[in-house]
């Protein structure tokens, strides 16, 4: 089974505009369009079984409308392959209330984003949702590191995900683009090794420039194929989990990817999907 943990969509009203916002300010050509048509036409190319959806809420108030989506998602998951987690910004005060709607409705999951939520991740507001989660026994899945688009801000910095863990000990917690894109070194130094899950995402491949861009080939490098080893290893292969970012990268070549990384057959099996189906309790289940 292979599970794409990090992947996102767009109302198809809203695609065009919102890929178009993000390709704009990445500097980075979108492989889709972000519909949910196209990623599963994606999914059915690549092998992939499932992808989960990250829907980030960028201001308090569109929660409601894109947990309520997330739960309709997940009641087709079984035909689509799509799971939608939910959403929730730090400045919503009913975090309570949001949080046990989700885990009662079957929602398995939240993101976070503090680079577009413009809040750090080690602010209070954080880690009172994070405590929640926990206890709601939900995934938290946060954006780590810098962000392509928004260039040397530190919301999310490797300092400040350590004081955060520091401060929560989740048990349930994972850190995108293999545990803060662009500062993988301090991801080394800092943050392999703890009890967190790692995901790909946006991670191994080169950045390919959008349409009518520029990006030189030393412009925010990929992390190279020794050095995701050897955080594969000393992290632990069981703790890292197969993700794209799609639209941002193409599932066929992010599969390819790991597949000829120098990982063992068992490694490959585990971060490809085995370990995602643990995480997300699946049992096997096949979609479609």
């Amino acid at each position: 089974m292979i599970i794409d943990f990090h992947t996102h969509t767009f109302p198809e009203e809203l695609a065009g505009r919102a890929i178009g916002k993000l390709a704009a300010s990445s500097r980075a050509r979108n492989h889709l369009d972000g519909t949910a048509g196209a990623l599963r036409a994606s999914m059915r190319e690549a092998g992939v079984d499932y992808s989960v959806l990250l829907p980030v809420v960028t201001r308090t108030g569109q929660q409601g409308d894109i947990n309520r989506a997330a739960i309709e998602t997940n009641r087709h998951s079984g035909e689509t392959g799509l799971i939608s987690f939910g959403g929730i910004h730090p400045e919503n005060e009913d975090y309570r209330e949001i949080l046990r709607f989700l885990a009662e409705n079957g929602v398995k999951g939240i993101k976070i984003h503090p680079v577009f939520q413009r809040v750090p991740i080690d602010d209070i507001r954080y880690l009172r949702i994070i405590e929640c989660a926990d206890e709601n026994d939900m995934i938290v899945i946060t954006h780590a590191g810098y962000d392509i688009g928004f260039p040397g801000e530190d919301f999310s910095s490797v300092e400040r995900i350590r004081r955060m863990l520091d401060a929560v000990k989740p048990r349930k917690f994972v850190l995108a683009h293999m545990g803060g894109w662009d500062c993988w070194e301090e991801v080394e130094e800092h943050i392999v090794g703890r009890d967190v899950w790692l995901d790909t995402a946006f991670s191994l491949l080169p950045i390919e420039a959008a349409p009518g861009t520029v990006r030189k080939p030393e412009e925010n490098p990929p992390l190279s194929g020794e050095q995701f080893l050897r955080m594969v290893r000393r992290h632990g292969a069981e703790r890292i989990l197969f993700g794209t970012d799609s639209p941002w990268s193409g599932q066929r070549e992010m599969v390819a990817a790991v597949r000829n990384s120098g990982l063992t057959a068992g490694e490959q099996e585990a971060i490809l999907g085995g370990n995602a189906e643990k995480l997300l309790h699946l049992h096997g289940e096949s979609a479609g």
